[in-house]
């Protein structure tokens, strides 16, 4: 975790340098375990949490919100955490924090077998979105990619921004990574952004990266690799509410909630 957090402040300080108004980091910044009992003899509180101190740290010092994913302890289950995107805002404080709905439960052919509630557990509700200096932010979590009602009811509740902070397996990411975030840009009109893992973490898992800004039109606005290179980049893109608010007056999408039901 200590060498996550070094690597999370680099990235603060070219967030900074680049004249960012707000940092979104991957899923799981903290830690990412080769199995369920070690992910949850890791997590702490983020109270205690010298990662999540750290970012608070950082953030206060730059003055500077930063979205990341942390794990967190299960208040309802000791044998498991909670897969949490907290929103640390310019005063270091936690303001706004989001729980996975969607836990990765798969069996890929020729591939890893990953089962997320083993060790994690699942959220119970979508989280209003909050204003921020770049937009209206919704949060959700990598697996919720795959489901686009959150999405839609973010949309539905004023979002602006939709977060998708991510660990994809290198095999589902090549078949639909893009594909997906293009799909909720462009259903709900908003920005995606979509901040993902790379690389190996351990023996047993590697992320396919790609970290990618969406504009509502499903425009890529920026994109990184699928290799860690070694040192963090980021990916810096413009969020243009005004030509958000011209697609959506241009092309309305009115839902037909007298035939289906409203999310």
């Amino acid at each position: 975790m200590a060498h996550n957090l070094s690597q999370c402040r680099l990235l603060v300080k070219k967030a900074v340098a680049a004249g960012a108004q707000a940092l979104f980091l991957p899923e799981a910044s903290d830690y990412i375990a080769p199995n369920a009992s070690e992910t949850v003899s890791l997590v702490q509180p983020a109270s205690s949490s010298p990662f999540v101190l750290g970012l608070q740290s950082s953030a206060r010092e730059h003055r500077l919100p930063i979205n990341v994913g942390i794990h967190e302890p299960s208040p309802k289950n000791e044998n498991k955490v909670v897969n949490s995107l907290v929103w640390i805002n310019e005063d270091g404080q936690i303001e706004h924090r989001y729980q996975k709905l969607h836990l990765f439960d798969v069996d890929i052919p020729g591939g890893p077998v990953l089962k997320e509630s083993n060790s994690v557990e699942k959220g119970t509700e979508i989280v209003s979105p909050f204003p921020t200096a770049v937009g209206n932010v919704g949060l959700l979590i990598c697996f919720d990619l795959r489901f686009p009602e959150p999405s839609i009811s973010l949309r539905r509740q004023g979002a602006h921004i939709i977060t998708y902070p991510s660990a994809f397996t290198v095999a589902t990411g090549r078949a639909h990574w893009s594909a997906l975030l293009c799909a909720r840009a462009i259903e709900t009109q908003s920005y995606v952004i979509a901040a993902a893992q790379v690389g190996s973490h351990n023996e047993k898992r590697t992320s396919y990266g790609h970290s990618m800004i969406v504009s509502p039109w499903g425009d890529i606005v920026a994109e990184l690799g699928g290799e860690n290179k070694g040192e963090p980049e980021i990916a810096v893109g413009e969020i243009d509410l005004e030509r958000m608010e011209k697609i959506r007056k241009e092309m309305p999408l009115l839902r037909r909630t007298d035939v289906y039901p409203e999310v």
